[in-house]
């Protein structure tokens, strides 16, 4: 049973101060620091009985999408598990019954609906058709989420192409992403 929402950002940066102190929880950046925040978060959600709807707020790079678009990512893969020279399939974590991607039921159903390809690099060079996002953390939570039983959403804003420009382009994007985010963590509490 959900009681709860548990926001979930990677940086401070990405909410821009739009987010009161205490309403979001700040991984940093990758997969390994966002195992490890959210799993002692949840941990502490546990011992006081509350088993949370957590939501997934983040900026994000796309080929497929133009800036300024918001993505619900329902779909997660790991774009930097590569085991193929030992037969397994891209994105594949060898030797467990996970399966390669993770999906989850849609919780910002009025976005356009997307998979994400999580790694941990900040990416300019991506060429991949097999996903319309790249960030550096979802896949990360939505496993967490996927071994405590929890669901899980996810919105990432585009700030940039995953090209020679996105450092720059993700830096100017950062203000329109956290009002983005902000508007959807209102609709999602019924908020005005």
């Amino acid at each position: 049973m959900t009681d709860s929402l548990l926001v979930v950002m990677a940086l401070e940066v990405e909410a821009q101060g739009r987010f009161a102190d205490g309403q979001v929880l700040f991984t940093g950046l990758g997969k390994v620091n966002a195992v490890y925040r959210l799993t002692r978060r949840l941990a502490e959600e546990r011992a006081q009985g509350r088993r949370p709807l957590v939501l997934n707020f983040g900026t994000a790079g796309s080929r497929r999408h133009p800036h300024g678009s918001v993505i619900g990512c329902d779909r997660f893969v790991q774009r930097d598990m590569d085991v193929t020279e030992l037969g397994f399939a891209h994105g594949e974590t060898p030797f467990e019954e996970v399966p390669r991607e993770l999906s989850f039921e849609p919780v910002f159903e009025a976005l356009p609906r997307g998979v994400c390809a999580t790694g941990d690099r900040f990416e300019t060079l991506d060429h991949s058709n097999d996903w319309d996002v790249i960030d550096m953390e979802a896949y990360a939570l939505a496993k967490v989420c996927r071994f405590e039983g929890l669901s899980f959403g996810c919105a990432k804003f585009i700030t940039d192409g995953a090209d020679e420009n996105a450092s720059s382009d993700w830096q100017a994007n950062l203000p329109r992403a956290a009002d983005a985010f902000l508007e959807l963590y209102r609709q999602i509490r019924h908020e005005p």
